[in-house]
């Protein structure tokens, strides 16, 4: 495997809890505040973009605290220790108010934990290609594990257990002081001899002197801002098709079960086959195909497997773009280049998406709180659509990058 196998158990066991905390509130909260607090969809969306306002803000606070004066796992454990007292708080919240700021406060501290984890990783590992991937697939797996365990403690407990307090904050917070306390047992990371600049991405501008550099930034910030349109939609939306409320958080993990599928076997393939420029069309194409099948509103079991098709979007586009600028990207300015396509995609595109969805959701309501659900989701549909079209008139990357092998 190319790592002692005591090392690999405990950063994946760090991968695992990571995500999972994560996977515990995202996916399903926003049934929780439309359906039993009545939030409205602006107000939803501003819950959930507290988080990605916290990614534009986390390189210059959690990442530069860690950078400059404390040894990496310290800085995890306290954050995410701190993290966890503001979700169980936030879990009981009745009021937009007070869960807003409590859920900003969490985001602040956990945003800079998801590039240290990784940072964490590879400083304390000899053989990152190898290595790193079957590390970090513990993250998707510690995600769906926790939608399983929230389905199981939802069915065991009934249906109306969770309407005087939100259950998937209450799991996300009680891992969070977990994963807290289990960062101190982490290896020893000191802060490196060099702190990161928090303006680095700022080097990277350079590159969109390249047209299709360009082209690719754009088109991934328009991707990511419809991504929202799954994030904060899907499960109301599947209990209005008749889904369960209990099995909601179960369904949607098809998704991070496809994205494993993607990313183990169908991305290699693929990269051999046809190359990166196809690979990125695939990966924009994949999110009109669930939306069209989400307007169709049946039948409900291929709604369900159309979930696969945000694993596979997520790989093909997000994770492929990822290698794409690590291909393109000149080695001294490499790291700029991917802090810059994270402000723009997991910052700022994510920010105003969940603005622009919370807006559409509350414009598409009937006049008793229904949600029309087929105009919410063509909406997405036809501008991710356009996104591929424009990605296969004007991405054209330097010869040797695009072509298949």
């Amino acid at each position: 495997m190319g790592i002692d196998t005591l090392l690999y158990v405990r950063l994946s066991a760090m991968m695992f809890l990571e995500f999972a905390v994560w996977g515990a509130w995202a996916p399903v909260l926003a049934s929780y505040l439309i359906n039993d607090l009545k939030l409205s969809g602006k107000q939803t969306g501003w819950i959930y973009a507290t988080l990605w306002i916290a990614c534009i803000i986390s390189p210059f606070l959690g990442g530069q605290i860690a950078d400059r004066y404390l040894a990496t796992e310290y800085f995890l454990g306290g954050v995410h220790l701190l993290g966890g007292v503001c979700l169980l708080y936030a879990a009981y919240q009745r009021k937009f108010g007070p869960l807003f700021v409590l859920m900003f406060i969490y985001s602040l501290l956990y945003a800079p934990t998801l590039a240290l984890v990784n940072s964490l990783m590879f400083s304390n590992i000899t053989n990152p290609d190898v290595v790193a991937p079957r590390i970090r697939v513990w993250g998707t797996i510690g995600w769906i594990a926790a939608g399983w365990l929230l389905t199981v403690m939802r069915n065991m407990a009934g249906a109306e257990s969770n309407k005087k307090f939100s259950d998937c904050l209450l799991i996300a917070g009680i891992m969070s002081v977990i994963l807290g306390l289990y960062c101190f047992t982490l290896p020893h990371t000191p802060p490196p001899d060099k702190p990161g600049n928090p303006l680095a991405f700022l080097e990277a501008f350079q590159l969109m002197k390249e047209p299709y550099f360009l082209v690719f930034l754009i088109i991934s910030f328009i991707v990511t801002t419809e991504l929202q349109f799954y994030y904060v939609p899907t499960a109301p939306f599947l209990q209005d098709i008749g889904v369960r409320s209990s099995n909601v958080p179960a369904v949607m993990t098809i998704a991070q079960i496809a994205e494993i599928v993607g990313m183990a076997v169908l991305l290699p393939l693929a990269m051999a086959k046809l190359g990166i420029q196809w690979v990125l069309v695939i990966g924009v194409v994949a999110w009109p195909l669930r939306y069209v099948i989400f307007a169709m509103m049946k039948p409900v079991w291929l709604i369900i497997a159309s979930l696969s098709f945000h694993g596979i979007g997520y790989t093909f586009f997000f994770f492929a773009g990822q290698m794409f600028v690590d291909k393109v990207a000149p080695p001294d300015i490499r790291a700029s280049a991917q802090a810059l396509i994270a402000v723009a995609t997991l910052g700022l595109g994510n920010f105003i998406g969940t603005q622009f969805t919370g807006i559409i959701l509350d414009f598409f309501k009937d006049d008793e709180g229904k949600f029309k659900w087929r105009p919410i989701f063509l909406i997405p549909c036809v501008l991710t659509v356009l996104c591929a079209i424009a990605f296969l008139l004007f991405f054209h990357p330097p010869t040797g990058v695009g072509a298949g092998n």
